[in-house]
């Protein structure tokens, strides 16, 4: 399992004994800087084995997909398509996509959502070295005074301060196709409420992916946990004092490295406690 060796070790301490920067050295999928979850591509995920306290890194399928019998009642690969991208239904009406990338903290457990059972039953952790999110900053009009309606975007990359990767929770549903067969492990990454930093990055939404620390990650994946507690962990948030992030150019992820800085004169600074201030105002554009 790992060194425990008749010692007892700190639950924070765990995950680190695993070794698991060596374990990551051996996995050729690790080693992506941007992953799209809109491609619904394989991610690294710590998967707990089954009355153990211990876990696996495996990959599955960025994009949950529930149990077939039940809503939205994805059965096959073309239904698992069309419910992600959108499609237009026999009577003509245009089905909005369902993508199931993220699960909202605050209705994970809620009754008939897709999520209760995995959220109950299968935890796991999703393995991160930094994560991508836009900034919309709505220009003003010179002429009029106001902002207008189209925002400009500005993407940000955000770590965990002093940690090369860092811990997401994340829920987990074994998926088969009723046609073919195939059968896949697919995920989905619970977030939060931002916290002061966050919300201002993320600032469409003012949501963030619950990052654990070491401690709440070996709880998350293999304590028998009552509701109440999944949902307090689920719902945790990362104080913003943990966060570094920093902007990168807009074409990231045709970049052949989407992690270096790029910086935009006109993009007004955080308004982070401590911070010197600048200063302030939005950016002054013709329509």
């Amino acid at each position: 399992m790992c060194y425990f060796n008749g010692q007892k070790v700190a639950r924070e301490e765990f995950i680190r004994l695993k070794h698991l920067e060596k374990l990551v050295a051996k996995y050729d999928f690790l080693n992506r800087d941007a992953i799209v979850g809109f491609d619904f591509s394989p991610i690294a995920v710590l998967k707990p084995i089954p009355d153990k306290e211990d876990f696996e890194i495996v990959q599955m399928e960025w994009g949950f997909l529930p149990d077939a019998l039940k809503w939205p009642f994805v059965e096959t690969r073309q239904q698992a398509f069309n419910m992600r991208r959108g499609y237009t239904d026999s009577r003509g009406k245009f089905q909005q996509p369902l993508n199931f990338l993220n699960a909202v903290s605050e209705e994970l457990l809620q009754p008939n959502k897709v999520y209760r059972k995995a959220a109950l039953d299968n935890r796991c952790i999703i393995l991160s070295t930094g994560f991508y999110d836009w900034r919309h900053i709505h220009p003003l009009n010179k002429r009029t005074g106001q902002p207008l309606k189209t925002a400009v975007k500005y993407p940000y990359r955000v770590n965990v301060k002093g940690k090369e990767y860092f811990f997401m929770a994340g829920i987990w549903q074994q998926w088969s196709d009723a046609e073919t067969g195939e059968t896949v492990d697919t995920c989905s990454i619970i977030t939060t409420e931002a916290n002061l930093v966050m919300e201002q990055i993320h600032n469409s939404k003012r949501r963030m992916p619950t990052m654990l620390t070491d401690d709440l990650a070996w709880e998350w994946m293999f304590e028998k946990l009552p509701k109440q507690r999944i949902s307090e962990i689920a719902k945790w948030q990362i104080p913003w004092q943990n966060l570094s992030y920093y902007t990168i150019a807009k074409d990231f992820l045709s970049s052949t490295d989407p992690t270096k800085e790029f910086v935009y004169p006109e993009l007004p600074p955080l308004d982070i406690p401590g911070q010197e201030k600048q200063q302030q105002g939005q950016i002054e554009l013709f329509q």
